[in-house]
C-alpha cells in the first residue's frame, strides 16, 4: 500500500500542528524509515504520545506500520520505471487516473500554507517563477493568469534569463519554482543563491509529492500527484495539477483579498 493513498483520506482532519507534522514526515521518508519513534518525535518537537497520536490519526495502526508503508512507498518510488507511452494503458483506465491524480492533488492541499500565501500575495510582491522542460508551459499559463490579477509577474525563459533574474529578487517577493521531479541541478542552486542572501524571498515549491530536493529547501510545499509518463525517452507527464494548484491559490487569494476589504 502507498504511503499517500493511505493517509488522503484522513488530510481534511489535521489540526495545523498535525499539518506542520506530515510535512517533515513527507520531507524525510528516507530517513525515517530506519529511526525509531522516539527519533523522529524528537525531530518534530513533539512527545513520543502526540506523534503516535499523529500516526493513527494519519490511518495507521501503529508506528511499526507506519514505518513499513513509508519504507514500501520509498523503495517503490525509486525501483517503479517509467510508462514508456501514454497510450499503454486502455483510455477508460487512463481516465480514471488522470482524474485521480487531480482530485487527491486537490485534496491535500494545506489551507493553511494557502492562507498564508494570500497574506503575502496582499503585499503586492513580484512574483518570480522558475520552471524548465515541460513544466515551462504551464508556468506560461500561470503568468498569464496572475499578470491579469494585477501582479507584476517575472518569468525568465532560458538558462540566461534565469541567471539574471534571480539576481534582481527582494526580500519581499515570492517565488514560485515549479518541477515534477523536484531535482533539476540549475533550479536547486538557483534556490541556494537565493537563501545564501542576507534577505531573501519566500520560496513555494510546486512538485511531484515524492521527497525530493526543491521541496526541501522550500519555505512552503505545495505537493502535485501525476503518473509519470515517457514516450520515445521524452517526457509528457501531465502538468495540468500543477495548473490545478497556482489557480486555486489565485482564487483563494481573491476570496481572501474580499474578506480583508470588507472588514
Amino acid at each position: 500500500m502507498n504511503f499517500f493513498e493511505i493517509i488522503n483520506p484522513n488530510i481534511e482532519k489535521l489540526t495545523k500542528n498535525e499539518y506542520e507534522i506530515l510535512d517533515y514526515v513527507i520531507k524525510h521518508m528516507n530517513e525515517i524509515h530506519n529511526q525509531n519513534i522516539r527519533e523522529v518525535a524528537a525531530a518534530c518537537f513533539v512527545s513520543t504520545t502526540t506523534f503516535l497520536r499523529f500516526v493513527r490519526k494519519i490511518g495507521f495502526s501503529g508506528y511499526s506500520e507506519f514505518t513499513t508503508v513509508i519504507k514500501y512507498t520509498v523503495l517503490n518510488d525509486q525501483e517503479k520505471p517509467a510508462a514508456t507511452a501514454t497510450f499503454d494503458m486502455k483510455q477508460s483506465d487512463y481516465r480514471e487516473e488522470y482524474l485521480k491524480n487531480i482530485e487527491e492533488t486537490v485534496r491535500v492541499l494545506d489551507d493553511n500554507k494557502l492562507n498564508s500565501l494570500c497574506e503575502l500575495m496582499m503585499n503586492r510582491p513580484k512574483i518570480f517563477i522558475f520552471a524548465k522542460g515541460f513544466s515551462k508551459y504551464a508556468a506560461e499559463y500561470v503568468e498569464y493568469l496572475y499578470t491579469l490579477e494585477g501582479f507584476l509577474v517575472v518569468f525568465p525563459k532560458n538558462f540566461e534569463q534565469r541567471k539574471l533574474a534571480y539576481r534582481n529578487i527582494g526580500k519581499d517577493d515570492l517565488v514560485f519554482v515549479m518541477s515534477y521531479s523536484g531535482d533539476d541541478q540549475e533550479l536547486i542552486r538557483i534556490i541556494q543563491v537565493i537563501k545564501n542572501q542576507c534577505d531573501f524571498a519566500s520560496l513555494v515549491s510546486v512538485t511531484g509529492a515524492n521527497n525530493n530536493s526543491i521541496q526541501n529547501l522550500s519555505d512552503y510545499n505545495l505537493y502535485v500527484f501525476s503518473d509519470e509518463i515517457h514516450d520515445k525517452k521524452i517526457e509528457i507527464t501531465s502538468h495540468v495539477s500543477m495548473i490545478v494548484i497556482m489557480e486555486l491559490l489565485l482564487y483563494q487569494f481573491r476570496e481572501y483579498k474580499g474578506g480583508q476589504e470588507n472588514v
